[in-house]
């Protein structure tokens, strides 16, 4: 969070009061305390999270209407504890994956990572199929995760001068034409 995005937070918080980030202190402590009911391992790293989104909306928006500066933030706290309830659930399908591989037997494994070649080896030659543009538009599209990977989709429109929405279109369309093409090359082979 830039020093310009945390004062704004602060006056918006504060309401036209100066409290001297009181307000801020007493919402951070109150989050934290959302997300240790919920069970949440980061629960502080969760509340700074959602402070931090808010000031970015803040920053982009210039203002935000809502009945109060706690509501509205309570809104991001639950929209950021359904985002890590959904990653936990994923690492832990991930690693339940994992223990079920080293538990499988070396055959199993051998056919596996087989299998996985072939898939990358068929990507790298459709993806070669693909017009250069096309290629470099895929592959910058993934790059990053979470905060990065929206940032660096917004920078890809507009430099592309079209819409998030429309480059979504663009690379979902790409994205089946790979698809199709890896699924025709396993098939041959």
């Amino acid at each position: 969070m830039t020093a310009s995005a945390f004062r704004r937070l602060l006056n918006w918080l504060d309401e036209s009061e100066t409290t001297s980030g009181k307000s801020y202190l007493d919402l951070r402590r109150r989050l934290v305390a959302y997300f240790d009911r919920k069970d949440c391992p980061a629960a502080e790293d969760l509340a700074d999270e959602t402070l931090n989104r808010v000031a970015r909306r803040l920053e982009e928006e210039g203002s935000i209407e809502a009945e109060t500066a706690a509501k509205y933030c309570y809104i991001v706290a639950r929209f950021v504890f359904m985002e890590n309830l959904r990653d936990r659930k994923k690492h832990a399908l991930i690693e339940d994956r994992e223990f079920q591989v080293a538990e499988s037997n070396p055959l199993e494994k051998e056919n596996e990572r087989a299998t996985r070649e072939k898939r990358f080896d068929c990507l790298d030659r459709c993806s070669q199929k693909l017009s250069a543009d096309n290629r470099d538009l895929i592959l910058r599209y993934y790059i990053g995760s979470q905060q990065v990977k929206i940032e660096n989709r917004r920078s890809i429109a507009n430099k592309l001068g079209i819409s998030v929405n429309a480059l979504t279109i663009r690379a979902c369309r790409i994205r089946e034409k790979l698809a199709a093409c890896i699924q025709q090359c396993l098939d041959v082979e």
